[in-house]
């Protein structure tokens, strides 16, 4: 089992899927990561050599931008956007879409389960 990054990659995967299971490094960024190593996209990461993980580990670690750090990067800008006031902003803070998707129907991912209708009281006779 390779360890790159602090995340086990799980072995019985190709290298190409794989190195996508680290925040930050998706499908185009795995493959150009593969070629540049000389390593075959085929492969199943069980059957890495060692050299060729290292290769993998240096590349990552150069071009930077995963994991901790990107999370911790994209944290600072939310807050950025939160302390200016922006509209943006404002949508993080509240919990809605800040990308301009509609809310009367849908949103249920950021705005939560739905709150339940508050029962009214039946007014009795007397």
């Amino acid at each position: 089992m390779a360890r790159i990054v602090g995340i086990d990659l799980p072995s019985n995967k190709r290298v190409e899927i794989g190195l996508t299971y680290i925040y930050g490094i998706g499908r185009s960024r795995a493959q150009k990561i593969c070629q540049e190593a000389s390593v075959d996209l085929g492969k199943k990461v069980k059957s890495l050599s060692e050299e060729e993980v290292v290769r993998i580990r240096q590349i990552i670690t150069r071009d930077g931008g995963v994991e901790g750090d990107l999370r911790k990067e994209v944290s600072v800008n939310i807050k950025r956007l939160m302390d200016i006031g922006c509209y943006r902003g404002l949508r993080h803070r509240r919990g809605l879409p800040a990308r301009g998707q509609r809310t009367h129907t849908n949103a249920r991912t950021r705005k939560g389960p739905r709150k339940g209708t508050i029962a009214k009281k039946v007014k009795t006779k007397g």
